[in-house]
C-alpha cells in the first residue's frame, strides 16, 4: 500500500513507498538497494518516492522520463552536493563531477581518443592481454574471473590511455582503485559520511591507495611530456590539447581527468565481463551458441577488430548481460531550481533517479525480464524497444 505526499504546487501526486518515519528507508536502502528500487516500483508504478532520512528520493522509470530528465533538462539539473562530497576528495574535478561550461570544455578535449577511428586501433592491444592472461589458467583449476578480469581491464586501460605496461602492477593498482571506489560507495550509503581526513582506519587506507594511484599517474605525466607529440595515447592528447582561449590543461587537471578515465574504464568493462562469464556458465545452451560463432568465424586464429561485425549473437550475449547488471543500477540528479516532469514537481535542491536496473525489467519492453535471453538483442527485437529503455551506461550529456 502506497502512501502519497503532495505540494499545493504539484499537479500530480507522488506517490511513496511505506517507510519508517525520521530515518525513511535508509536502513533498507543500505541493506539492499536493489530490491528497495525494485520494492518501489511494484508499489508505486513509473514514478515513487522514499526518504533518505529526511530526504526524499524520486524514482522515475519510463524511457520517457530518462529522456525529459537527462536530455530535455539536463543544464536543469546537476550532479548534487553528496556526490561532489563523495569524489571530490578522490578524482578533484575530473570529467564524472564537473558540471556546466567546464564539464563542456573538459568533454570536448577528451572526446578525440573515443572516436571510432581510433577505439579500433586498440583491438590489437586488448587480444595481445588477453592471450597474456589466459597463459595463467591450467586446465582444471579454478580462476578468480573477477579478479583476473580486473587485471586484464586494468592492463588494457593503461595501456590505451597512458601507452604504460601495467600488467605486472595491476592487481597493486586495482586493489587500490577497488578501496577509492568503495570509499565513494560507503559516502553515498550514509547519512552523515566520516570525512576522509578524519583518521579513521579505512580513511588511511583509502589515502594511501590514492596517493599511490595519484604517485603513478604523475609519473607517467612527467615521462610523457617531454615526447607527447610523438604519442596518440589519451595522455598525450591531453598533454597537448588546447581550449578554445588557447589555454592547455594543468597537471592536476591531468591527473583528475587520468584518474577519473583510469578508474571507470577499467571497474566497469571488469564488472561486466565477470557478470558475462557467470551467465555464460550458467547457461550453456547459450555458451555453446556463442562457442560456435566464436570457432566458426575465426577458425583458430586471432581475433581482429573487423571480426565484430561478423559476430552478432556475441554483442548481443554482451548486450543482455548489460541489461540485467547494468555498470550503473542508478544515476541521480538533483534540481537547480523548480522543475515540473510531466506534472510532477521536483523541488529545488530535490533528487530525481534513474535506475538502468529496474528499467531493464520492466516486462513491456523485456518479457520474463529475470531470464537471461540474447535473442531480445537481435536486430528486429531491438528495433522494436523505445529510444532509453535500454540505458546501461546512462543517457544526454
Amino acid at each position: 500500500m502506497a502512501t502519497q505526499t503532495q505540494t499545493k504546487e504539484a499537479t500530480k501526486p507522488i506517490p511513496c513507498i511505506q517507510e519508517p518515519p525520521v530515518v525513511g528507508s535508509l536502513f533498507a536502502y543500505r541493506r539492499d538497494r536493489l530490491s528497495l528500487l525494485m520494492r518501489m516500483i511494484q508499489e508505486c508504478g513509473d514514478v515513487s518516492c522514499f526518504h533518505f532520512g529526511p530526504f526524499p528520493l524520486v524514482l522515475f522509470n519510463t524511457p520517457e522520463y530518462v529522456h525529459n530528465i537527462f536530455v530535455e533538462h539536463a543544464y536543469d539539473f546537476d550532479k548534487g552536493e553528496a556526490m561532489h562530497k563523495a569524489f571530490h576528495p578522490l578524482i578533484g574535478n575530473g570529467i564524472f563531477i564537473s558540471e556546466g561550461d567546464f564539464h563542456r570544455r573538459q568533454r570536448k578535449l577528451i572526446a578525440p581518443p573515443f572516436q571510432p577511428r581510433h577505439i579500433s586501433s586498440y583491438a590489437d592491444l586488448m587480444v595481445k592481454y588477453s592471450e597474456q592472461i589466459q597463459q595463467g589458467w591450467k586446465n582444471g583449476e579454478t580462476v578468480d574471473v573477477s579478479q583476473e578480469m580486473t587485471q586484464l581491464t586494468m592492463s588494457i586501460v593503461g595501456k590505451v590511455l597512458f601507452d604504460a605496461d601495467v600488467f605486472t602492477e595491476a592487481d597493486e593498482l586495482g586493489d587500490a582503485m577497488a578501496a577509492v571506489l568503495g570509499h565513494v560507495a560507503s559516502t553515498l550509503s550514509t547519512l552523515f559520511p566520516i570525512p576522509l581526513n578524519w583518521p579513521t582506519p579505512r580513511n588511511r587506507h583509502t589515502r594511501k591507495s590514492l596517493a599511490l594511484l595519484r604517485s603513478r599517474i604523475q609519473k607517467m605525466i612527467d615521462e610523457r611530456r617531454p615526447n607527447a607529440e610523438e604519442r596518440n595515447d589519451l595522455l598525450s592528447i591531453l598533454l597537448q590539447a588546447r581550449g578554445e582561449d588557447g589555454s592547455r590543461m594543468s597537471d592536476e587537471q591531468i591527473s583528475d581527468e587520468s584518474l577519473t578515465l583510469f578508474g571507470a574504464g577499467h571497474e566497469t568493462t571488469a564488472t561486466a565481463l565477470t557478470w558475462a562469464w557467470y551467465l555464460l556458465a550458467t547457461h550453456p545452451e547459450v555458451y555453446r551458441e556463442l562457442q560456435h560463432e566464436v570457432d566458426s568465424v575465426l577458425q583458430d586464429r586471432t581475433p581482429t577488430y573487423a571480426d565484430l561485425a561478423r559476430l552478432p549473437y556475441t554483442l548481443q550475449v554482451l548486450k543482455e548481460t548489460l541489461r540485467l547488471y547494468p555498470p550503473a543500477y542508478a544515476i541521480s540528479r538533483v534540481a537547480q531550481h523548480d522543475i515540473d516532469i510531466d506534472g510532477y514537481l521536483i523541488h529545488k535542491n530535490e533528487y530525481a533517479l534513474v535506475s538502468p536496473y529496474t528499467l531493464h525489467r520492466r516486462p513491456d519492453y523485456f518479457p520474463d525480464p529475470e531470464k537471461f535471453d540474447p535473442q531480445r538483442f537481435t536486430p528486429e527485437n531491438e528495433k522494436l524497444l523505445p529510444h532509453y529503455a535500454y540505458m546501461p551506461f546512462g543517457a544526454g550529456p
